[in-house]
């Protein structure tokens, strides 16, 4: 199970409506969307490159207009590549601050003015690799340092509108496609954390006293 899904499918649990947000992955939307209902949710998969600003600030617009509110904001979208630092391009570099970083900021800017009539929690997904040295995936790391310190700017930001921010950085989940093996082995030394341990901190986080914010919490 892939961790966006866990996360939507444990908020469903939890008793909330769900919108997902998805780019290429139709088919798994409409899949996800399907066990979101089955579990008694209302669901609903919208599309948008979250890359493009006026398209994360559309799809978090839509999904308040159909769901009738939004309480809740999950920023999960990611990518995750492999970019030797030698050999690493312009686009490559590009591809994940504008989606990593850039597409949560604006996400949460539309998710802000919609929330700030009653307040809300915006929940950014992080990553361990934010503090330490992963020298072929530096972009990467990059992008998840400016998430911690983008949770803890917005958290000042929007503490006088009722909103929480934080963040949850996990550990080693699941293996990236084209990781090698022997080296997602040695760097987990058999210590993996289900993607249910990270939903189940994304769900805290989402329900929590809202005096709970800024926090960057590690599940790894």
């Amino acid at each position: 199970m892939r961790v966006g899904r866990a996360i939507a499918l444990a908020l469903a649990r939890a008793g909330m409506d769900v919108a997902i947000g998805y780019h290429r992955s139709a088919r798994a939307a409409r899949r996800t969307v399907r066990e979101l209902q089955a579990a008694g949710a209302c669901a609903l998969a919208l599309r948008a490159d979250l890359a493009d600003p006026g398209a994360a600030r559309g799809l978090v617009r839509d999904a308040a207009r159909r769901l009738g509110g939004l309480d809740v904001l999950v920023n999960n979208a990611a990518v995750f590549e492999r970019t030797p630092f030698l050999h690493a391009t312009a686009a490559q570099y590009d591809r994940h601050l504008d989606l990593n970083l850039r597409g949560a900021f604006f996400c949460a800017q539309a998710a802000a003015r919609v929330m700030g009539r009653h307040g809300g929690h915006i929940v950014n997904i992080g990553d361990v690799g934010a503090l330490k040295a992963w020298p072929g995936y530096i972009p990467y790391t990059l992008s998840k340092a400016g998430t911690a310190a983008l949770t803890r700017g917005l958290a000042a930001a929007l503490r006088p509108l009722g909103i929480a921010v934080n963040c949850v950085a996990p550990g080693a989940v699941l293996r990236p496609p084209g990781f090698p093996l022997a080296h997602w082995k040695r760097i987990t030394r058999g210590r993996v954390k289900g993607v249910e341990d990270v939903a189940a901190a994304v769900v805290f986080f989402a329900t929590c006293p809202r005096a709970v914010t800024g926090r960057v919490r590690n599940v790894d």
